[in-house]
Formats: structure tokens, C-alpha cells, sequence
């Protein structure tokens, strides 16, 4: 049967994407809820899951190719794969073969073979209670065994730590579900399994010891009929009844497990376990034959950052994103004793600049780079716009701020920035001018003047330009501004983003002062009439008023502040209006009660 892969609802507004990368190709076997492919729409890109297990039959829709929400992307047959074809007439086969006795070659006394009447079954069908993978978080798909903790025979309680796994999020250990014997490890170390893959089976003594009852030693098996021949190719079953008084059993089950080297004079070998050898876990150095998630690899690229000189703090060395952001940190920070041993010089310095990898280069141009050029054309084509300054004395603030951001950090947990100050007068100051808080709905010719405050923050991401909404903003102090805005920033940087935190914003705050710019004609967004840009902070001497001295020189904290708005429903006098607001809520600064000053 086939079962259809189509494109879901992306969030609000959002009606068509377009498909970046597939993750699996036609013929490839997928599990449930394995991530299928990649797709980009305008507010975010994500990927989309596949909606049941089996063979991706068909791709309906090829790598940038877009389509509406609801579209056929590609059809997965769900029926029996290829290791469960291959499986049924292995099984077939061995039962035909058991029902004929041979003479064991110098045996003392023929013993009866116990495990003639068993059909021969692959490695990991061992009976028992399994141990599976579970969910270890959100969006965590797989995880890596990273080591064993008990080895087969070897006797374990519930709730004991079993193993270890290691995931893109968290290194964990896993619990024994039950009391009893490990009897089979199916997923070795360093091996990666899906989320709900078994690892291993436990059993009780008694399923232990029929596992342990080796058939034969490697010798005779060299010397097994010919007529046995057909059942050479399957595996052997572990005895359902133990048979310890005959180690020498005759030859016709032929013994294909991972077992020592023959020894030609091996009387009474020890009996080798039916589970897959464990693989070893590599050195920590050893970064090319270390496993590394998905997300690391790209975080990886994405910062120029060589994985071979990572070295991992996970469970085994394994290497986590945090490993690879303190590397490119690292790398940053190495110009700079660079630029420290040059020379003294009088006067500013000219600082170490690169020359970028992309020069000389024709690029494809990314998904995101188009839909942000599309918005901001369909911006200035259909809105009427235009753009006020004034200058804004933040002194007051900037020395608040010094004085609580430690006090802050320490109780809110995040770092206290100048940016929720001005969140905080952009809003206050919405409410008392709605008609810059506002949409024109040019199909019902309405203008709808909203009465709540969603605040567009716009963020600098790899990718580009993105902007998460600090939803009912206006409702919230400026502890709640710090935590949201750090909170949205970190999905943006992280690609953590949801379509839902990017849709709804019914005014933006762009901060294009954080790279040094003065100030910025600021495009406002499609749908909403107005977007204000916070310049650089500087200080400057400026003429004050001062009570005692009269008009006098000071050294100021000074900066400005921008209004980009939509001439059709904002007028001049209407964005000086709103700025007069924002500077007067800046200037008197009268937050000391919100930062428990």
C-alpha cells in the first residue's frame, strides 16, 4: 500500500514552500517519523517527516521545486523491505534441512543434536524483554550507543543503567527495563538506531543457558555432509532445551556466529555468545571515526570549523554543538594576539581583515536570501514610504542599566540590554498612537487598528534576515522583554525557530545599531504600517539645560532613533507624533521599580 508524503500547514499565512533537499532517495528504506526531506518557506525552514515506515517509492516534487500546502511531495510503500525478504526464506530453508540425522565423525557416543527441531533465525531474535531507544527529547530522532555498561551473561536489575547513548541533544544512560541475564546485544557501540530501535534483549538464567549451548566446536564443522550444504547459509537458533552433557554435538548444524579462529586441537571450545561483537569505542582524538550528529556537522559548515581538530567533551569524546561553537569562538579570537604583537604605532590601528572565500565565486542564491528580497520588493512597491529621525539622551538608561545588569542576570537569568528599554517605550507609546499599530486592508478597502502589541525583533542569522514576535508585548515588563527576545534570538541562531514564533507581528523594532550604524531607512514589513530602527549609542557633548549652571556642555549618552512608516495611513505629523512618545518615555527613564532599584 501506498501511503502519500504531502506538505503540511507551515504556520499562519503560510501557503506554499519550496523543497530544498531530500534526505532520503528513491529505493531507500524509512522509518516512521524519520526526517524525509527539507523545505523552505517564507517565515522558516523545516523538515518534514515521513508519515509511516517503508520504501520511498516516488519523488512527486524535485529539490527547488515549490509547491502549495497540501501537495503530493512523494508516495512511500509501506510493505515488507528487503531484510524481512530476505529473512522468510532463510527460515524456509532450515527446517527442510534438520529432520536428517548424520553420524558425528570419532565421536565417543552419538548424542542426539537438541536444536534439530528449531528453524534457524537470524542474530537478535533472542526471546525476552526489549530494550528499546526511547525518546530522549523533542525533535530527537536517533541516538548513538556510545557504550555498554553490562555485557552479554552478565546479570542486571531494573531501573540499573544499561548503557549509554548519545544523542544531538543530551548523553544519557539507559536503564535495564527488567531484572535478569543480558542475553543479546543488538546494537553494538558507536552504532546509531532510530528512536524506538531495540538494543538489546534480557532474559532470564534459564534462556541464558540455552543460549550459551554452543552446537558444535569449529573443527567438525569443517567436516559436516555435503547434503547439509542448503542449510549452510542460515544462522543458527539458540537450543529451546539445554543439552550440557553433550559439548561434542554431531555436525549437521552448522555454526556461523561471530566466534574465535578455528584451533585444530580445540577438544571442547568455550562457548561463544549468539550476539553481535561490540565494536570498541574509538580514541577521543580519533575525530574521523567518531560519529557526528547531523547537527553538528552542519553547525560545523556553517562556521568554517574542522571536525578533526574538535575535541569532543561527550560521553566516549563524542562532540556536541557546544564543542563546536567554543572552536569557532576560538578561531575568532586568534587574530587578535595577531594584531597585539604588531608594532606600537601613534594613533588608530587598521584591524586584520580577511579576504572573504567568496570573492570571485557565482553562487546559487540561497531560499532565504529570495523570499527576503521578494518581501521587502512587494514592501516598497505597495506601500507609500518614508522615513523620521530624532535624537534620543539615553544617558539615564545606559547608567540604570550598568547599575542593575548584574543584579539582573543573576535573578532573571538572562543579560539585561538596552534593547528591552526600547521595546518597552515602543509599545507603551503604540497604545496612545494606534495608527501606527495598524494593517490596511486594501481587498475591503478597512484599515484595522490592533489592540494588542506583537513586536516584530528583527535578528541577524546565518541564513539572514529573520524576525520572531514578542507576542502581547505590551502586557509585559522588561524582564519579560529580556527573556523572550534572548529566547527567540537563540531559536533563530540555533534553526530551533517555529513558524508560529515568526507570524503575527503587528509592528517591528530592528536594532541596526548592534553593528555600529548610526541610523537606517528601515523597510516596513508587508502587513504592517510602521518599523522603528535603534541606532548606535554614542557619546557625544551636547548642550543641556542644566537647573543650577543654565545651558551648559556635557558629555551625553546620545542616539537615534527611526520611524520608516506607510504614507498612505501615516502622515508626517503622525510618526513625530509617536517618536515625541519614545523619546520622552527614553528620556525620563523611570524604570528603576521594574529593575528593583
Amino acid at each position: 500500500m501506498a501511503v502519500s508524503v504531502t506538505l503540511p500547514a507551515l504556520g499562519e499565512s503560510v501557503t506554499e514552500g519550496t523543497v530544498t533537499r531530500w534526505l532520503k532517495a528513491e529505493g531507500e528504506r524509512v522509518e516512521a517519523d524519520e526526517p524525509l526531506l527539507e523545505v523552505s518557506t517564507d517565515k522558516v525552514d523545516t523538515e518534514i517527516p515521513a508519515p509511516a515506515s517503508g520504501i520511498l517509492a516516488s519523488i512527486k516534487v524535485a529539490e527547488d521545486e515549490t509547491v502549495e500546502v497540501g501537495a503530493e511531495l512523494a508516495l512511500i510503500d509501506d510493505g515488507s523491505g528487503a531484510p524481512a525478504q530476505e529473512a522468510a526464506p532463510a527460515a524456509a530453508e532450515a527446517p527442510a534441512a534438520q529432520p536428517e540425522p548424520a553420524p558425528a565423525p570419532a565421536q565417543e557416543a552419538p548424542a542426539p543434536a537438541p536444536a534439530q527441531e528449531a528453524p534457524a533465525a537470524p542474530a537478535g531474535a533472542a526471546q525476552g524483554t526489549d530494550v528499546v531507544l526511547p525518546a530522549l527529547g523533542e525533535s530527537v530522532t536517533e541516538g548513538t550507543v556510545t557504550r555498554w555498561l553490562k555485557q552479554v551473561g552478565e546479570s542486571v536489575e531494573t531501573d540499573e543503567p544499561l548503557l549509554e547513548v548519545s544523542t544531538d541533544k543530551v548523553d544519557t544512560e539507559i536503564p535495564a527495563p527488567a531484572s535478569g541475564v543480558l542475553l543479546e546485544i543488538v546494537v553494538g557501540e558507536d552504532e546509531t538506531a532510530e528512536v524506538g530501535a531495540k538494543l538489546a534483549v534480557i532474559g532470564s538464567a534459564d534462556q541464558q543457558a540455552a543460549a550459551t549451548a554452543a552446537p558444535a566446536p569449529a573443527a567438525p564443522v569443517q567436516e559436516a555432509p555435503k547434503q547439509e550444504a542448503p542449510k549452510q547459509e542460515a544462522p543458527a537458533a539458540p537450543a529451546p532445551t539445554p543439552a550440557p552433557q553433550a559439548p561434542t554435538a554431531p555436525a549437521p548444524q552448522t555454526v556461523t556466529t561471530p566466534a574465535p579462529e578455528p584451533a585444530p586441537a580445540a577438544p571442547a571450545p568455550a562457548p561463544a555468545p549468539a550476539a553481535a561483537p561490540v565494536t570498541p569505542a574509538p580514541a577521543a582524538g580519533e575525530a574521523d571515526a567518531a560519529y557526528v550528529t547531523p547537527l553538528v556537522r552542519k553547525l560545523a559548515q556553517e562556521n568554517g570549523v574542522n571536525l578533526a581538530t574538535v575535541k569532543g567533551t561527550g560521553v566516549g569524546g563524542r562532540i556536541r554543538k557546544q564543542d563546536v561553537v567554543a572552536a569557532a569562538e576560538a578561531a575568532k579570537q586568534q587574530a587578535a594576539p595577531a594584531a597585539a604583537a604588531a608594532p606600537a604605532a601613534s594613533g588608530p590601528k587598521t584591524p586584520a581583515i580577511e579576504a572573504s572565500p567568496l570573492r570571485g565565486q557565482t553562487v546559487k542564491m540561497p531560499r532565504m536570501r529570495k523570499v527576503i528580497g521578494d518581501n521587502m520588493m512587494k514592501a516598497l512597491h505597495g506601500q507609500a514610504q518614508l522615513t523620521t529621525v530624532v535624537e534620543v539622551d539615553v544617558t539615564k538608561i545606559m547608567r540604570m542599566r550598568a547599575k542593575a545588569k548584574d543584579a539582573f542576570a543573576q535573578r532573571e537569568g538572562v543579560k539585561l540590554s538596552p534593547m528591552p528599554f526600547f521595546v518597552k517605550a515602543a509599545v507603551q507609546a503604540l497604545k496612545a498612537h494606534p495608527v501606527v499599530n495598524a494593517r490596511i486592508n486594501e481587498d475591503e478597502g478597512t484599515i484595522t487598528y490592533f489592540d494588542t502589541e506583537n513586536i516584530g525583533i528583527a535578528v541577524d542569522a546565518e541564513k539572514g534576515l529573520m524576525t520572531p514576535v514578542i507576542k502581547g508585548a505590551g502586557d509585559l515588563n522588561i524582564a519579560g522583554i529580556a527573556r523572550k527576545t534572548a529566547e527567540l534570538a537563540g531559536k533563530v541562531r540555533t534553526n530551533k525557530i517555529s513558524p508560529d514564533d515568526m507570524s503575527g507581528a503587528t509592528f517591528t523594532i530592528s536594532n541596526t545599531g548592534s553593528r555600529g550604524a548610526l541610523f537606517d531607512t528601515v523597510i516596513v514589513p508587508p502587513n504592517q504600517v510602521g518599523i522603528l530602527g535603534i541606532g548606535a549609542t554614542v557619546k557625544r557633548p551636547v548642550v543641556i539645560n542644566h537647573p543650577e549652571l543654565g545651558e551648559t556642555i556635557a558629555v551625553r549618552d546620545m542616539t537615534y532613533v527611526a520611524l520608516s512608516y506607510d504614507h498612505r495611513l501615516v502622515d508626517g505629523a503622525d510618526a513625530a507624533r509617536y517618536l515625541t512618545t519614545v523619546k520622552q518615555i527614553l528620556e525620563a527613564g523611570e524604570f528603576e521599580t521594574e529593575l528593583g532599584l
